[in-house]
């Protein structure tokens, strides 16, 4: 089974982060944000990071800014894109913020990457054997999809590859229809039976077997303890809309 771990806090300027140490050893800073420290005002309050939720473009760009300090870039650095719950893995040193993906690779560094999540998985993946690394967001569609897949392919050896499967709605707290049920039914412990025609579905379960099925370490993935459920800590799409997105956020130290 993957590791398990709860990410502590800690304060970079105006912003508690939530940072990834076990990848520090392997040349990474990273980190994932909760709903505070920023600016915007509710339902969006207050680190919003999505620029598409309906949330102020100035609130946003100042939030983004303040991401970008913590982990030590100047905010043009900072690569974000269009996420559309789809299977597509960007060169984030080719990659605007109209770009469209799902995944974002590098090996540069001197950008940091980030995914926008609130409910969705956010994961890294970091080589151990090079600068290589990417951040993914996988929602059902996406894991439907094989961006896991494709986001492995990008490396050179899954053998040297460590993962990160970061906050995201619980086992518990996610219920879905038959039609998304089936698609992950043949991943052991997955999914459970729950009211009527629905079923309860553990992405972060799914995300970690994905990876194990191409070729990642078991060993060598990290699932986070922590949850959406609430909207409390991180972003919940499911408990309040509209609202804000939070990040999963790395760079490679120089």
């Amino acid at each position: 089974m993957p590791n398990r771990l709860t990410l502590s806090p800690e304060v970079r300027g105006p912003l508690s982060v939530y940072c990834i140490e076990e990848f520090r050893d392997y040349g990474i800073d990273a980190f994932v944000t909760d709903r505070y420290g920023g600016v915007s005002g509710p339902p969006y309050d207050s680190l919003n990071l999505g620029s598409h939720v309906g949330d102020d473009a100035d609130h946003v760009a100042e939030n983004r800014r303040r991401v970008a300090g913590a982990i030590g870039v100047p905010v043009e650095r900072l690569v974000i894109v269009r996420q559309v719950h789809g299977d597509i893995v960007l060169d984030a040193s080719t990659s605007l913020g109209a770009s469209e993906g799902d995944g974002l690779f590098t090996s540069s560094t001197e950008l940091a990457l980030a995914v926008l999540v609130a409910d969705c998985v956010p994961v890294l993946i970091i080589d151990e054997s090079s600068h290589d690394f990417a951040v993914v967001h996988a929602g059902w569609r996406g894991l439907s999809s094989q961006i896991l897949k494709r986001s492995v392919l990008r490396f050179r050896s899954p053998q040297t590859l460590h993962a990160f499967v970061g906050p995201s709605i619980s086992f518990e707290g996610y219920q879905v229809g038959p039609e998304v049920a089936e698609r992950f039914a043949d991943v052991e412990g997955a999914v459970a039976p729950d009211e009527g025609d629905r079923s309860r579905l553990d992405l972060r379960r799914v995300a970690a077997s994905q990876l194990v099925e191409h070729g990642v370490r078991d060993a060598n993935i990290i699932v986070s303890t922590q949850s959406t459920d609430g909207g409390g800590l991180f972003f919940s799409d499911r408990e309040v809309r509209p609202c804000g997105r939070f990040a999963l956020v790395a760079k490679r130290a120089s």
